[in-house]
C-alpha cells in the first residue's frame, strides 16, 4: 500500500481494520455502518450515500448516482461485500468517475478473506486503476 496520498491511505487503513475486526461474510450494510464508526474514530470527514450529478456533455443528467462515501469531499469510495470482484465492479467505479468529474476512487471489497482494494484515477483522458 505505497499511494502517494496519504488521504486514501487514511481510507484503505479504516476499511482495514473494519475487516480485521468483523471479518468476511457480512452484508454490505453491516460494512457501511461500522466504516462510519472508524470513520469517526480516525478523523476522516465523510458523507455517507451522497448523491452525486451525472454529467453527459457538459450538461447535468436528470439522472444521480448516489456514492456510498464521499471522503474529503472528493474521494468516491465504493463498498463491496463479494466473494469475488470482477470487471463490472470496476467498470462501475470508473464510470461513476467520468460521469461525476471526480478525479479519485477506491473500491473496497469485504467479502474475500483479505480485504481487497483498488484505486482509480480519473484524468481528463481516461480513468485508470493505480497501483
Amino acid at each position: 500500500m505505497n499511494y502517494k496520498d496519504p488521504r486514501t491511505y487514511a481510507i484503505i487503513g479504516a476499511a482495514m481494520e473494519v475487516h480485521r475486526e468483523l471479518g468476511s461474510g457480512f452484508l454490505e450494510a453491516v460494512y457501511h455502518a461500522a466504516l462510519i464508526i472508524e470513520f469517526m474514530a480516525r478523523g476522516i470527514p465523510f458523507e455517507h450515500e451522497v448523491e452525486l450529478p451525472v454529467f453527459y456533455k457538459g450538461t447535468k443528467l436528470g439522472t444521480a448516482y448516489r456514492a456510498d462515501f464521499v471522503c474529503y469531499g472528493s474521494i468516491i469510495v465504493e463498498l463491496k461485500a463479494l466473494a469475488q470482484l470482477s470487471g463490472v465492479e470496476q467498470a462501475q467505479i470508473i464510470n461513476y468517475l467520468k460521469a461525476t468529474r471526480h478525479e479519485v476512487g477506491l473500491l473496497i471489497n469485504f467479502g474475500s478473506s483479505s480485504l481487497e482494494y483498488d484505486r482509480f484515477v480519473n484524468s481528463k483522458s481516461k480513468s485508470v486503476k493505480s497501483a
